[in-house]
């Protein structure tokens, strides 16, 4: 069992980062969803900053724009989660370059993908 942040978590029933969180939960896992618009995802509250979040986070799954991410790159850095995955789409190789050289284990991958074939968790991972 993680403690996983959604960067660009959704309502929206089509959104991946929505199935995304679903899964996670269905798996086990405490979820964090971080949106800027929505007070409450699947029942739970909903982060507007990474900031807000008060646990010690193993995983950030990000789900936003990569132009957007400059925004957040201080964030993700002072929240010091073991891993980010940047699922397609996301990824930002500045960002992702910086998160390296902070200590951050990095991961391109798709979230829905790693949960269905049993290898999301990070333990183990070499930072």
């Amino acid at each position: 069992m993680e403690h996983v942040a959604i960067l660009g978590a959704s309502n929206n029933p089509s959104r991946y980062a929505y199935k995304a969180q679903i899964q996670l939960i269905e798996q086990g896992h405490i979820v964090y969803p971080v949106s800027l618009h929505e007070e409450e995802i699947l029942g739970l509250k909903s982060y507007h900053s990474l900031l807000e979040i008060d646990h010690n986070i193993d995983t950030v799954t990000v789900y936003i724009n990569p132009t957007h991410l400059k925004q957040v790159d201080n964030h993700l850095i002072e929240l010091k989660p073991k891993r980010v995955i940047f699922n397609p789409g996301s990824e930002s190789t500045e960002v992702m370059n910086h998160l390296k050289e902070e200590g951050i284990f990095v991961q391109s991958a798709c979230t829905l993908v790693l949960l269905s074939i049993q290898q999301f968790e990070a333990r183990g991972r070499a930072q």
